[in-house]
């Protein structure tokens, strides 16, 4: 049975007041598909069911289930591998020579999901990096659910063929029953928090390089103007921000301007901070 109007209308606003993403007429079937496993695990006939027994307020943890389910992403490891390489090979370079070995180049991967993005950039600085330049890196997300899973790092043989290649899979992971555990020498390099891109960023340092793919597609124009804005905030002046191949900055905020990397688009800030203000978050 599909879901009906009225448990769609209920889920679509309650996505948009707490993660401020935009469920449009058409997702429908978006909805079913992430909603069902939610109500075979309550016990009840289908998805209708679930979503008139969350209205009912009977269970609060129902609520935000919902929310977690319709805001995990797929993911994989080194996703889209262009961006990638144009990373390693022109922007990474460049940002280095504009840095000393003591400063630390910090990465946000920002939506980081169960962790695939934050370790692969890792695994490739570990790689690329010289000796004696530290680097920092911090997942973000939403889903405290996917976050947990991100910090054990823990992952299975499926997940695991999607896109890592065997050398970083011998170097970097640990067998761990039938799957397989990142090394704890790579995970001290990344953090993960609960944040709300469309919420608070109060309390963030100053990023090199923002990572924020395949996020900005969710949002209403007026949130995604936000955003951009709160996040231009956290870059350094010289700094990247990283978005999904089919997104821009273009017509929303036009603070940024393109940069081309081979087969990898960034967008830096055009207008910089006073450096009292750069300071203070240092």
């Amino acid at each position: 049975m599909s879901i009906g109007s009225p448990e769609f209308s209920f889920v679509a606003d309650l996505v948009r007041r707490e993660a401020a993403i935009v469920l449009e007429t058409g997702k429908e079937y978006l909805v079913e598909a992430r909603l069902a496993p939610l109500a075979r695990a309550a016990g009840v006939a289908g998805v209708n069911e679930f979503v008139r027994l969350v209205r009912q307020g009977t269970n609060p943890t129902h609520r935000w289930s919902i929310v977690e389910a319709l805001t995990t992403n797929e993911t994989s490891w080194f996703r889209d591998a262009a961006v990638f390489e144009g990373f390693r090979t022109e922007l990474l370079p460049r940002l280095l020579q504009q840095r000393s070995p003591g400063q630390p180049l910090r990465i946000w991967s920002a939506a980081a999901s169960t962790g695939q993005e934050a370790y692969s950039l890792a695994m490739m600085l570990t790689d690329e990096l010289p000796p004696g330049q530290r680097f920092e890196i911090l997942g973000t997300d939403i889903s405290k659910e996917v976050l947990d899973r991100a910090r054990a790092g823990q992952y299975s043989q499926m997940e695991m063929n999607r896109g890592l290649p065997a050398r970083h899979l011998v170097r970097f992971f640990q067998r761990h029953g039938t799957g397989w555990l990142v090394d704890d020498r790579l995970k001290s390099h990344v953090q993960f928090r609960e944040i709300n891109l469309a919420g608070s960023l109060i309390g963030l340092p100053r990023f090199d390089v923002v990572f924020m793919r395949n996020v900005l597609i969710y949002f209403d124009l007026p949130t995604k103007q936000s955003i951009l804005h709160r996040v231009r905030r956290l870059m350094a002046p010289d700094g990247y921000l990283i978005l999904g191949t089919a997104e821009t900055t273009r017509g929303i905020d036009e603070e940024f301007e393109q940069n081309r990397f081979g087969g990898l688009s960034a967008y830096r800030p055009t207008a910089d901070e006073p450096a009292a203000a750069l300071r203070r978050r240092a």
